[in-house]
């Protein structure tokens, strides 16, 4: 299902307004803290994407309690890092609830550290809200809730998504390369493409993958190269995907189109042969996303202290507007029920939507899972812009083939 942008508009500038005039009313919170609790990888493979995490947690808590706080009473983020490893996260979660004994728990960064907090939560009765799950199937908790609006079904739905962008153009590819990482999310993912790409008519010339923290890719580009495909499709998380094209530059080898699933969106940026790259996105800083003005004020925010942080991207896109919007579902929660209980807070999520800045969640599919609000972005000119659908992307923009 896709959201109407019209709607979404008219749904986020009323939520904004809203939000932006209340704020003067609240007085400063007060009392014993909320503390929520959570960890994040802050060391290991995966610290360069949490860290757009952590320092998306601290905007909006900072932003929150300036608001009022949660039932009047000002919140707490308890941060712990896990390192980059699951059995690292399901300790520290152990000791969050049982040691710290945090009123709320908000989830980890990547699929595997989430599965394992997800089990820690499931044991205790908590509730957990999370942002990065990338395999719905394995959500089997009824108290878990994921801000990754990316639907119950993304080994389909995103595949389908990105083909139905390439549809749009004169120039359809006839066959395609599938190269992914090991790593959960973006392998199940790209294992399903597979299927995909076959019952859409595109012929698979070449399947290859590597293990989670490979970095000779040259092997790969020669396969690629030897491949000759239409499409390149690659299962990459952050920078792999970046190695990966270096790799291909050194054997003269560039592909006429080409995707990343989940790409660290600056370097890649400023990598000239990743111009015209697809991939996919939930936010990003241009309208009409940022014409919510709770999300422009972020982007604007979110801008000036990842810059001052030092951090390689600046602009808010799918990992920032997923955190974010983590944090907001855990508010509208607690908010509408007036209470910190975990039963209460998950049986209102599964039967209510909430507004956030990349549009309105819902929690009643498979695996407390809704809509895929997705779409399809590409490198233009050294700006990431959404180019489909069509009615989501950025003013002037339109997806470039060859």
């Amino acid at each position: 299902m896709t959201i109407d942008r019209r709607v979404f508009l008219a749904a986020m500038g009323a939520a904004g307004a809203g939000a932006l005039a209340q704020r003067a009313a609240f007085a400063q919170p007060k009392g014993e803290p909320i503390r929520i609790g959570g960890t994040l990888a802050l060391t290991g493979p995966l610290a360069a994407t949490a860290l757009v995490h952590k320092l998306t947690g601290e905007i909006y808590l900072e932003d929150l309690n300036k608001r009022g706080g949660l039932l009047g009473r000002p919140v707490e983020w308890v941060l712990k890092d896990d390192q980059s490893k699951p059995d690292v996260a399901r300790t520290l979660y152990e000791q969050l609830i049982t040691s710290d004994k945090v009123d709320l728990l908000i989830g980890p960064y990547a699929t595997g550290n989430i599965l394992s907090a997800m089990g820690v939560a499931q044991r205790y009765g908590k509730m957990l809200v999370h942002h990065t799950f990338g395999i719905p199937k394995l959500a089997k908790y009824d108290r878990q809730f994921s801000s990754w609006s990316f639907g119950p079904t993304p080994e389909v739905s995103t595949p389908n998504l990105v083909i139905d962008a390439l549809a749009s153009t004169p120039h359809l590819p006839k066959t395609v390369a599938i190269v992914t990482s090991k790593f959960p999310s973006v392998h199940f993912v790209s294992v399903g493409a597979r299927e995909v790409f076959k019952k859409r008519g595109i012929k698979e010339v070449l399947f290859l993958e590597w293990d989670f923290g490979n970095r000779d890719f040259g092997p790969i580009a020669g396969r690629i190269k030897e491949a000759k495909p239409d499409f390149l499709w690659v299962g990459a998380l952050g920078l792999e995907g970046n190695q990966l094209i270096d790799a291909m530059k050194k054997i003269d080898y560039a592909p006429r189109n080409q995707f990343y699933h989940y790409p660290a969106p600056g370097p890649m940026l400023r990598a000239p042969e990743a111009n015209n790259a697809l991939s996919v996105t939930i936010f990003e800083s241009h309208p009409p996303f940022t014409d919510n003005p709770i999300a422009a004020k972020f982007v604007k925010t979110f801008a000036e202290r990842a810059a001052k942080a030092n951090l390689p991207d600046t602009a808010v896109d799918t990992q920032a507007a997923a955190s974010f919007s983590a944090w907001q579902i855990i508010e509208a929660a607690v908010t509408a029920n007036k209470s910190l209980d975990d039963k209460k807070l998950a049986d209102w999520l599964r039967a209510n939507k909430v507004d956030t800045i990349q549009g309105k969640l819902r929690f009643n599919g498979p695996g407390n899972f809704g809509d895929d609000l997705s779409r399809v972005k590409q490198v233009q000119d050294g700006k990431w812009l959404v180019v489909w659908p069509t009615d989501w992307a950025a003013p002037g923009a339109k997806i470039r083939v060859s």
